[in-house]
């Protein structure tokens, strides 16, 4: 039982009926009034794929509990499939997700004195929504992944999501027909569980993991085979001892531990968004932690797994190869893993990878051998300029032109720039600038899969660049530059850029550069109006009041006082 309620129930004599009787309606006999109450939150849903295996898992997680010695609490939070509302105003809703999950699992946890909390969910947001959450409570805590989806298949091909999106601009290109179109959507998803993929779902889950607040393998089981039940019932039991432990999320999400988990994101070739879901877990968790950190491991790690989108496999390829485990073990041997870090086992890391080999399989190139890895040194790359004088994020492993010079072409929602792209309307050599999408302007900062799907599949991946305020989809990849900051709408420079002026993408200098005289750009400055609000009543208008910079993690509770 909570200390609040405990307390309570002690010291208030025949007052504490009311609480007794409430509980024993939801079903606590005498005994269970002496046992820890700790919360489920499960995001079940199905609205998305990721989450429709989560009600099964749930219940193993209270089993789990509940054979601990447990008294297990069932609640419930929300999901947004990014999938299904990419591309559409919708889309404006998947980030704002991350914080009302959060704030809803804090919510319900504080409000019902939880003595712990074990979360499970799948979709992008679940996991930064509740780790955020985790955090701030500081209540002893255990992220359960809802699994990886297993790949499609199309004529030998393994297929994703992105398979789909890429697909959308094959067809417009001419380089496809309706039939194979159809053919790819059809066989793209097979059932249950998040993007195969290291897109979003896989890169968090793979770093939840690195930083010791989820099992060892979890990450990267599927949803849908045995083991995953069996591992959430496992955690339900680890997160008992932790109570009884005392062992909190602080003591587990430190700044050791968050450079491990993302020198495995480095390692795995993970999505962007996790630069910005690891700055506001950092804020949560009271740990100093920068853009300019990223770059910092991002110099010395190299990429060690041959993984979608810019690679061959998917998460469920990497499972058989050996999992974060085996990568992790790469990483400690070679100073590059804190191994002394706690995990929500008790045991610390490099007890945990003990008798894990120091090398991957030989039968095996999922997981390449340190001595060939994929690329020397990460591919999440803070680039800064005048056009992002706070930072920008840029995936740039795989990119055949690491700089690129261009004339800009400026649109001013995603839309926009959507229906140039379909329409043949952008050249090689361009820039396209996708703005006004940010955190406050968007609000939401959504991601830019479609077009940038679209640009793969017309065949211009490798010479067009991309720049937004906006995100990408852990699935894009290509001369992409997103989370450019101070976003436009605000008045940074990138709300300055005119159509057919210069711009400079160069990965290898770390440079975003508008090739505009200072002098010009003081007389855009000047006359420049910022845009009125696209929302003025709801959670879009709440959230755009108090969203941060995403150079800040775009949090809602940043200096509120």
């Amino acid at each position: 039982m909570s200390e609040t309620l405990r307390s309570q129930v002690i010291t208030q004599g025949v007052q504490r009926s009311p609480n007794r009787a409430m509980l024993r309606a939801v079903g606590f006999s005498d005994d269970d009034f002496n046992k820890p109450i700790v919360g489920v939150a499960s995001a079940h849903s199905t609205i998305t794929p990721c989450n429709m295996g989560i009600a099964p898992l749930a219940a193993k997680a209270e089993a789990g509990i509940r054979a601990a010695g447990g008294m297990p609490q069932l609640f419930g939070t929300i999901t947004v499939s990014d999938g299904i509302s990419m591309g559409t105003e919708g889309m404006k809703y998947s980030l704002v997700s991350r914080d009302v999950i959060a704030d809803s699992i804090e919510t319900a946890c504080n409000a019902q004195s939880m003595d712990g909390v074990l979360a499970i969910g799948g979709c992008d947001k679940n996991m930064p929504g509740a780790m955020i959450a985790m955090a701030r409570m500081n209540i002893p805590a255990v992220f359960v992944y809802g699994g990886t989806i297993k790949p499609g298949h199309l004529e030998g091909e393994d297929l994703t999501v992105v398979s789909a999106f890429e697909a959308v601009g094959q067809y417009s290109a001419g380089r496809i027909d309706e039939v194979r179109l159809m053919s790819v959507e059809r066989n793209a998803c097979p059932g249950a569980g998040s993007c195969g993929g290291m897109y979003t779902a896989n890169t968090m889950s793979s770093a939840f993991e690195a930083m010791g607040m989820s099992l060892m393998y979890s990450s990267t089981m599927s949803a849908v085979d045995p083991e995953k039940a069996e591992n959430t019932e496992l955690a339900g039991k680890v997160l008992v001892e932790a109570i009884r432990k005392n062992l909190r999320p602080r003591d587990i999400i430190t700044r050791k531990s968050i450079e491990n988990a993302i020198s495995v994101v480095m390692a795995v070739g993970g999505s962007t968004n996790a630069v910005l879901h690891f700055l506001a877990i950092a804020h949560s968790a009271g740990v100093e932690w920068t853009l300019d950190d990223f770059e910092r491991i991002r110099q010395r790690v190299p990429v060690l797994c041959d993984l979608k989108p810019s690679g061959r496999y998917v998460a469920t390829d990497l499972h058989q190869a050996g999992g974060i485990p085996q990568v992790m073990k790469m990483l400690l041997n070679h100073g590059l893993l804190h191994g002394d870090c706690i995990t929500v086992t008790g045991e610390t890391i490099a007890e945990r990878l003990r008798d894990i080999p120091d090398e991957p399989r030989p039968d095996q190139d999922v997981i390449r051998p340190w001595s060939n890895p994929m690329y020397a040194a990460g591919h999440l790359a803070i680039l800064k300029g005048n056009l992002a004088t706070e930072g920008a994020v840029a995936k740039i492993t795989g990119v055949k032109q690491p700089k690129i010079t261009g004339p800009a072409r400026v649109y001013n929602s995603e839309e926009e720039c959507l229906d140039a792209i379909l329409a043949n309307k952008i050249n090689p050599g361009d820039v396209l600038v996708i703005r006004y999408e940010g955190p406050k302007g968007g609000p939401g900062m959504r991601e830019m899969l479609a077009p940038t799907s679209a640009i793969i599949g017309a065949g211009l991946g490798d010479s067009v660049g991309l720049i937004t305020d906006g995100r990408f989809s852990g699935g894009t990849y290509g001369m992409v530059v997103g989370h450019v900051a101070p976003e436009a709408y605000v008045g940074g420079t990138i709300a300055l850029v005119q159509e057919g002026d210069s711009i400079t993408i160069d990965a290898d200098a770390r440079l975003l550069q508008l090739n505009v005289s200072d002098e010009e750009l003081a007389q855009r400055r000047a006359q420049w109006q910022p845009p009125k609000p696209r929302y003025t009543k709801g959670v879009l208008a709440k959230y755009a009041t108090l969203v941060s910079s995403s150079s800040k993690g775009a949090v809602t509770d940043l200096d509120l006082f």
